[in-house]
């Protein structure tokens, strides 16, 4: 299996961004999937995750209500879309299966920041 995320960038506070990730390898329809983050020397982050027919999704504390998980089962694509972005929220950006997870892509880099 395989990831590509993509999408990041800088932005100032209050701002928004829609990352995107593409999978392969794998029945991407049949699992329910997220996206994490990790900030240097910490742990990887579950943000958000959405489970196989999109009808329901999750999302950490600190995010409700700003980011929107969503996915594309036709074309293997998950996306996140965040608004209102905080400068804890800069970290590195990877998508995955929610539980058994595959090798991890790249990630994409996000940075709020004025």
């Amino acid at each position: 299996a395989q990831f590509v995320e993509s999408g990041g960038d800088l932005v100032q506070p209050g701002g928004s961004l829609r990352l995107s990730c593409e999978g392969s390898g794998f029945d991407f329809f049949r699992y329910p999937m997220s996206w994490y983050r990790q900030t240097p020397g910490a742990e990887r982050e579950l943000v958000a995750t959405i489970y196989v027919l999109s009808t329901s999704a999750d999302y950490a504390a600190s995010v409700k209500g700003r980011f929107t998980i969503d996915r594309d089962n036709s074309k293997n694509t998950l996306s996140l879309q965040m608004d209102n972005l905080k400068p804890e929220d800069t970290a590195v950006y990877y998508c995955n299966t929610r539980w058994n997870h595959f090798d991890w892509g790249q990630g994409t880099q996000v940075t709020v920041s004025s």
